[in-house]
């Protein structure tokens, strides 16, 4: 029988964060995959957990994830965790994941801290739709476009961003968004240092305390385009229109107010009444 390769999500900040499912399976497993042995490693010693550990990184996951799988088909449990969170939301992972359920191992999650969920709880901007789109793009023009889609977005946009990133893109921000657009800017979340600033963007560099950290980033969803119904067509402009319908015979006068009235969404008595106003006689 194989063992279960589980999913677990870790402290994002604050140690005190890890769920007592995650304590005791972190415990359990044969093995830990770590993105960062030595950053998860500080973790275990703080609950004083002496599983062994192996690292599984951007650069190594192919190459090792066989391995693990034929851990796991020999009955070994492993636990997955990344830097910090639930693994595989922009962290590595996801290959491992679906070479065990591919080989038909048993994957669990086990759930805990979320950057992104941590900062939309204390936003308030929605309690319906979102969307996470991990990190923006690293070239300048294709930066211009992401941010461009965004702020078109009906919905909450959380997304990640790098310390020595995070001035140039609430620049952008500004410029393609606009300035009064909201947004919650999270800083080292859950940390001594945690900052969540709420504010217009033109405001959130004067309000940071420090560049440095983690930042996660939500943004408030685009206005509703107003919809100003159009004014109802003139008198005189309908009967133009029923006019040149029924000049030589080609459409009979009902048949010509009936298509006139569909087309500007108006009733057939509204079009007889509009034609009428002010006039002695209906047709030219």
């Amino acid at each position: 029988m194989s063992g279960t390769l589980y999913v677990v999500a870790t402290p994002i900040g604050n140690l005190e964060d890890l769920s007592l499912r995650a304590l005791r399976i972190l415990r359990e497993v044969s093995l830990i995959a770590a993105e960062d042995t030595r950053r998860t490693g500080r973790l275990l010693q703080h609950y004083s957990i002496s599983t062994r550990t192996t690292s599984l990184h951007a650069h190594n996951e192919r190459e090792k994830t066989p391995r693990l799988v034929e851990q796991l088909m020999r009955g070994e449990s492993i636990a997955l965790v990344s830097d910090a969170g639930t693994p595989l939301v922009s962290d590595p992972g996801r290959a491992l994941v679906n070479a065990a359920r591919a080989a038909g191992v048993r994957v669990e999650p086990i759930p805990g801290p979320s950057a992104v969920l941590t900062l939309l709880s204390v936003a308030g901007f929605t309690d319906r739709e979102f969307s996470f789109v991990g990190f923006p793009p690293h070239r300048a023009k294709d930066r211009k476009t992401w941010f461009a889609t965004l702020a078109a977005r009906a919905d909450t946009v959380v997304f990640f961003e790098a310390p020595h990133r995070i001035e140039a893109t609430i620049g952008e921000l500004t410029d393609i968004v606009g300035p009064e657009r909201v947004v919650a800017v999270g800083r080292e979340l859950t940390k001594a240092h945690e900052q969540v600033v709420i504010c217009p963007i033109s405001a959130v560099l004067g309000q940071l305390t420090s560049f440095k950290g983690e930042f996660t980033i939500a943004l408030s969803p685009a206005a509703p385009v107003s919809k100003v119904p159009a004014a109802p067509p003139s008198g005189d402009e309908l009967r133009r229109e029923v006019g040149l319908m029924t000049q030589n015979g080609a459409t009979s006068r009902r048949d010509a107010v009936k298509r006139v009235a569909e087309r500007h969404g108006l009733a057939v008595n509204d079009v007889y009444r509009l034609i009428e106003q002010g006039q002695r006689t209906i047709w030219p």
